[in-house]
């Protein structure tokens, strides 16, 4: 029995690879990145490495076995129908997000997006003007080395990428809206969105980054990320996840911060039968400041998983987390917030907070902030909290004249308001904000 597992597992992950070599390297100019040989070191570490179970410390909570019995298929190219019209955008107003680059199940689509800046570049890694390339390259070059087996596969399967570089002290006003769908056709599908963005010294960006699903068959999403903040700059992020109930989503977030950066992310997840996020955050000079706001909706049977760490190498570095689940039906979610302040941290001022609403009995969460602290001049603290919508406040609440549903829904966007009231997209959070009313 254990043998027929084992075997399974190596057949699922050995099947995918196999697809992702068949795809064409960034139209032919993947050379230039150096893609082929990173694509052959990926596809080597995932033929030896273990397909992740509970039996995993870091997937413990996270079962992944259902993925194993579905066949999913990677598409060879972009050949969709798709319709920007179609799309439910997360804004009020599509004019909302005038610069948007839009992937189809991980391929650019052109006659989907709009970006015609000429002092920045938005595209696809095959348009890279070559005085970009080197700078890209750079950032690719840091896959030589894969200690995880999912941005392994992304990198095994890498033939474009989405790419903005914001050049030095410039500031884009705008934000760049990165749209990710997946389309799947008759069966299922597995589509490995890539992004680059870098922001060069002195720069200003705000970036959303969304993630979606279109029709109705099952569908696994595996998303990489790659965010170069440079020394002075200022990167404010959005990260929607709103796909199917059906869909499976792994994505990974890797922020590299150079010295008295700023960086900002707003993580949302809403959708997927499982999802998990893995964000890191990692200081490369001294006075960083991090900002990680997490807000988790998850109900019926859906799993949401959101692993983070922020790792500090140099003095005067601050950070603040605030990550907030809302878990209704008999859903689960997982958070594992790691902060590590390493001896040359000195001065570093880092807080954790992990708060939690359950709006059923069979609800579940678990909550680990953790903290790992080898400097000896530092102030942090971390703290979570479980609990219930109180009877005193709905109480409260029917007794001025509202009833049962409407007083759920209240005092539920209440709890989620102070994420989303920090949204810089004011249509993106109205829009989560009805969510949460309506699956409250």
């Amino acid at each position: 029995m254990i043998n027929t597992q084992v075997a399974t597992k190596e057949m699922f992950l050995a099947n995918l690879v196999n697809q992702c070599s068949k795809l064409d390297v960034a139209n032919g100019k993947g050379s230039a990145y150096g893609l082929q040989d990173l694509r052959d070191a990926a596809t080597e570490y995932v033929l030896a490495a273990s397909f992740p179970s509970v039996r995993d410390e870091e997937w413990r909570f996270t079962d992944l076995s259902s993925m194993l019995q579905v066949p999913f298929h990677v598409p060879q190219s972009y050949q969709s129908t798709v319709k920007l019209a179609d799309i439910v955008m997360p804004v009020k107003n599509r004019d909302d997000l005038p610069l948007r680059l839009v992937f189809v199940n991980g391929f650019y689509a052109p006659d989907l997006s709009t970006v015609n800046l000429p002092d920045f570049y938005a595209g696809n890694l095959s348009n890279v003007p070559e005085k970009y390339r080197s700078r890209i390259t750079d950032v690719l070059s840091q896959h030589k080395q894969q200690t995880e087996v999912f941005t392994a596969l992304n990198v095994a399967g890498l033939a474009d990428s989405a790419v903005v570089l914001v050049p030095a002290n410039k500031s884009i006003d705008l934000p760049i809206h990165l749209l990710f769908l997946t389309a799947p056709g008759a069966s299922p599908t597995m589509c490995q969105p890539h992004c680059v963005v870098i922001a060069e010294p002195g720069s200003n960006i705000t970036l959303i980054e969304d993630y979606a699903t279109l029709g109705n068959v099952p569908a696994f999403t595996n998303a990489v990320t790659e965010v170069v903040v440079g020394e002075n700059a200022a990167v404010n992020h959005v990260r929607l996840q709103r796909e199917a109930l059906d869909a499976v989503h792994i994505g990974k977030s890797a922020i590299v911060q150079s010295r008295n950066s700023r960086y900002t992310c707003h993580a949302i997840s809403l959708g997927g039968k499982i999802s998990r996020h893995n964000l890191e955050v990692f200081q490369r000079g001294e006075g960083t400041e991090t900002n990680l706001n997490g807000l988790t909706i998850a109900f019926g049977e859906q799993l949401s998983d959101t692993h983070s760490l922020i790792d500090f190498n140099y003095p005067h570095g601050t950070s603040k987390q605030l990550h907030k689940c809302i878990v209704g039906n008999k859903a689960r979610a997982v958070f594992n917030g790691k902060v590590f302040v390493r001896k040359a941290a000195q001065l570093t001022d880092a807080g954790q907070l992990s708060r939690n609403l359950l709006l059923s009995p069979r609800a579940r969460v678990d909550t680990k902030p953790q903290l790992e602290i080898v400097a000896d001049n530092v102030k942090c603290s971390h703290g979570a909290t479980v609990s219930q919508l109180e009877d005193d406040e709905l109480f409260y609440l029917q007794s001025r004249g509202l009833d049962l549903d409407r007083s759920r829904y209240l005092l539920i966007d209440a709890f989620a308001a102070e994420i989303l009231n920090q949204l810089p997209i004011i249509g993106v959070a109205k829009m989560l904000s009805t969510c949460v009313g309506v699956q409250g």
